[in-house]
């Protein structure tokens, strides 16, 4: 049934294990967290020929950066609140993206519908606004759209009082693939990643500086500790757990933000553009964005205390979602069309006073570094995680004491990239991998049969994932390998079982793991279903 193992595997735990465990090194850089911004920092850190260690607690983007919005976005709610700098920066940032990871960021035509005589004029101006301040990044020209135009791009919207709209263009992403390929690009560059390594202490020397990790190997509970010149915490909405874990009365820095999104059928808006709703009740914008086939409505904003890498969505966040998706759409969604509901906990710093108000918490990034050298990066968001990384690594360079070096990243090509990787079909997403992970496929007509007869994963990806990519469990592999969680909760459960087979033959696993593994995956995916 298996396809012949290449030589040489990108991103292998067993290896990126032994070295961690078993080296004299003491690395320049460790990077505690897994996600976007600490990928980042790796890719960053290790370009510049720094050596690197990255470890994460669970899987790579398991929490925040496997659950956006799906966007790569200058943030015209931004602009709305009259940040102009967070503006240019995410759009500087999203034309660099697109660049460097053609295969993954996408342009993406938004239209925001018209129901008064001043939106049209009020709305286009400040689009135009957006555009100049894209310059040479800009994805699109905006325009104003008469009545008949704007039905043609959105068939779907109510055309009761609709007066037209307004077009404009902005970023597309399949999130938790792109750091999937991030992760891969740090590897070729020289740095250790490391999942399911867990940071239980931090080491000091005998000044009292932070000089390292001590670390539990989540699949077999044995520990060791990782040597580093300098630390970097950055785990987003744990920020604050790593940073008492040297300052047990440091003050918080983090105010946790759920955001809810609902998956619906690709009818509920057919066609290639998005629409977006600048103000909702909340004072939020409200998204309806094509994606794999698939709608994705949301989001909120709701101040969570304790964060969890499984946030749990409230009910009315979903009642909000639906109601106002209603009010747009000519096909009113309920709760029995939802094919998944997740959500995503945003990293927001704040200096306290914000009256349970997050929607208004800036997005920018912030850097602190205590008494003993503990370097922690909070806040920003996925658009920016390249300039996030590299104001980290220049942060980073005098606290290790090692040569300054100039950050490379702006023209590095991320793991994947391929201009034309919409040729791939359906592989589309692996971009220059597509081929190798079509060998493996069609090795066997057993490997060419898809998962379920609602999602587009085959069971060849299974074994890719496995070989390629680091996936260890079902969740890792339907969740964030594959969306497959994200588009239809009810057929990733039903396609577990096939999962967990594969990857055990894959992974060598004892007896007993498939029948652990399909019960907790199936557990884990009632939580993206309303009932």
């Amino acid at each position: 049934m298996s396809s012949p193992r290449r030589q040489y595997t990108p991103v292998n735990r067993p290896e990126m294990l032994e070295r961690v465990r078993n080296t004299p090194e003491v690395f320049d850089i460790v990077v505690v967290g897994g996600g976007a911004t600490g990928v980042g920092v790796a890719i960053d850190a290790a370009s510049r020929g720094f050596s690197v260690a990255l470890v994460e607690q669970s899987d790579f983007g398991k929490g925040t950066s496997s659950r956006s919005t799906k966007l790569i976005h200058g943030g015209v709610r931004y602009l709305q609140q009259g940040n102009i700098p967070l503006v240019v920066e995410a759009l500087k940032e999203r034309g660099i993206l697109r660049g460097n990871a053609p295969h993954l960021v996408h342009d993406l035509p938004f239209v925001v519908p018209n129901y008064a005589w001043w939106e049209a004029p009020f709305y286009g101006i400040g689009m135009k606004v957006y555009d100049a301040l894209a310059g040479k990044y800009g994805f699109g020209p905006s325009r104003v759209l008469s009545t008949e135009a704007t039905i043609e791009r959105l068939p779907t919207i109510e055309v009761e009082g609709l007066r037209g709209g307004v077009i404009y263009h902005d970023g597309q992403f399949d999130d938790a693939r792109l750091l999937i390929h991030m992760a891969m690009t740090a590897v070729g560059q020289g740095a250790v990643l490391l999942n399911y390594a867990r940071v239980v202490g931090l080491r000091k020397n005998g000044e009292g500086y932070v000089d390292g990790v001590s670390l539990r190997d989540e699949e077999t509970g044995q520990h060791f500790d990782l040597g580093g010149r300098v630390v970097v915490n950055a785990t987003g909405v744990f920020t604050d757990q790593v940073r008492r874990m040297d300052e047990p009365d440091a003050t918080p820095m983090i105010q946790p933000s759920q955001g809810v999104h609902v998956v619906l059928d690709k009818s509920f808006l057919p066609g290639d553009s998005a629409i977006m709703v600048p103000h909702t009740d909340d004072g939020r914008i409200l998204f309806a964005i094509p994606w794999q086939d698939r709608v994705v409505v949301g989001t909120t904003d709701t101040p969570v205390d304790d964060p969890s890498l499984e946030p749990v969505p409230f009910d009315e966040e979903v009642s909000f979602i639906l109601e106002h998706a209603a009010r747009y759409l000519t096909k009113d969604p309920a709760r029995a069309d939802v094919l998944s509901v997740f959500a995503g906990l945003r990293p927001l710093v704040t200096g306290g006073g914000t009256d349970g108000d997050t929607a208004h918490i800036s997005r920018e990034h912030t850097l602190t570094v205590t008494r003993s050298g503990l370097l922690s990066v909070a806040g920003g968001k996925w658009t920016t995680y390249r300039k996030m990384a590299e104001d980290v690594v220049d942060a980073a360079i005098p606290l290790a004491g090692l040569e300054p070096r100039d950050c490379v990243t702006r023209s590095l090509n991320i793991h994947g990239h391929h201009a034309s990787a919409e040729r791939f079909g359906p592989l589309a997403q692996y971009g220059s991998d597509a081929p190798d992970v079509d060998r493996v496929i069609q090795s066997s007509d057993v490997l060419a049969e898809p998962l379920h007869s609602d999602l587009p994963a085959r069971k060849g990806e299974v074994v890719w994932a496995a070989r390629e990519e680091m996936a260890r469990t079902v969740d890792d592999f339907l969740a964030r390998r594959t969306r497959s969680l994200l588009l239809d909760a009810r057929a990733a459960a039903a396609a577990a079982p096939e999962v967990a087979r594969l990857l055990a033959g894959e992974l060598d696993r004892a007896p007993g793991w498939v029948d652990q593994q399909v019960a907790a995956f199936q557990s884990l995916a009632a939580r993206y279903v309303l009932d």
